[in-house]
């Protein structure tokens, strides 16, 4: 049998870990997964939005967001698990 991963398992793996959610739009989401359902509604704690200012464009706005969230799976485009999100990221280009 060959090693092949179906979506939700690897979803189910990132439980308790740091997820980084790329949603429709210019919006990510990073936070600490603790649940999600067959239509990828996800349950964060600890989350953190990330957005463009809408005044300058170069500018990236942080807001904490309340301790526990839930996400509507259909503005989901993108899972990075494990990720810390765009600051994450950015340290390790440095």
């Amino acid at each position: 049998m060959s090693n092949r991963i179906l979506p939700l398992e690897l979803i189910d793996k990132a439980i308790g870990s740091p997820i980084w959610i790329l949603m429709r739009g210019q919006t990510e989401i990073t936070g600490i997964l603790r649940g999600f359902d067959d239509y990828v509604n996800l349950v964060l704690d600890d989350a953190v939005e990330y957005s463009l200012d809408p005044r300058d464009k170069n500018q990236v706005l942080k807001k904490e967001l309340k301790a526990e969230i839930l996400l509507n799976g259909n503005h989901v485009a993108v899972l990075v698990p494990g990720s810390k999100g765009p600051e994450d990221s950015l340290a390790s280009k440095s």
